[in-house]
């Protein structure tokens, strides 16, 4: 059996701060999605995208998305300083790096709601953030299973929105791709990262 791949200087705080840090902003970004898509019965997957939720009508709904994902993207940064605690070289680190921007970049959709001048950059880049973090955490650790499914993960991704802007899809709307890019970040932080809270089964083929 092989070992888990990570950097020498893990500590049990930086572990502890990433199981925290990982499954509460995971709770608030899919939480406030749920709660909004609960209380916007006009809500549509395939008419709709996620961040119509964060205009609606209702301040519940509205404050429900945003706040979520502000949240969230908050409370993420302490995950991207453990990733780069047990970053062991640079595309370790690489990743810290491009996950700590994708964290910011998800606060920047709650904070610039849909409209914005902002909004439509910090969107685009989210997404990109997302299959850069995947895939560079699948090059760097392919050796691993984990990181092999990283790799795939950054695919699925990747396609998945290429199928879209080629009219490959079940609605104009773009809640779909946006929560299949939301369902493969959550678990990568979950169970895919070098520092998920859940990861006995990541070992290396040696």
């Amino acid at each position: 059996m092989g070992r888990r791949v990570i950097g020498p200087s893990v500590s049990r705080s930086s572990q502890l701060i990433a199981a925290v840090s990982g499954i509460a902003s995971t709770v608030f970004a899919l939480g406030g999605v749920a709660l909004a898509v609960a209380l916007a019965p006009w809500f549509s997957v395939t008419a709709n995208a996620l961040s119509d939720l964060g205009v609606a009508d209702s301040a519940v709904v509205a404050a429900a998305f945003n706040g979520g994902l502000l949240l969230a993207g908050m409370l993420a940064l302490p995950y991207a300083w453990a990733l780069w605690v047990a970053a062991g070289d640079a595309a370790g680190r690489a990743v810290a790096a491009a996950f700590a921007v994708a964290a910011l970049l998800m606060a920047g959709v709650g904070a610039f709601p849909s409209g914005s001048p902002l909004h439509y950059p910090v969107a685009v880049g989210l997404y990109l953030a997302i299959t850069v973090v995947l895939a560079t955490d699948g090059l760097g650790r392919r050796a691993t299973a984990a990181g092999r499914l990283s790799g795939v993960a950054a695919a699925v991704h990747l396609v998945q929105w290429s199928l879209y802007v080629e009219g490959v899809r079940l609605g104009p709307g773009l809640a779909i791709p946006e929560l299949v890019g939301a369902a493969l970040l959550a678990a990568w932080v979950i169970a895919g990262s070098p520092v998920a809270p859940v990861d006995s089964w990541q070992e290396t083929d040696e």
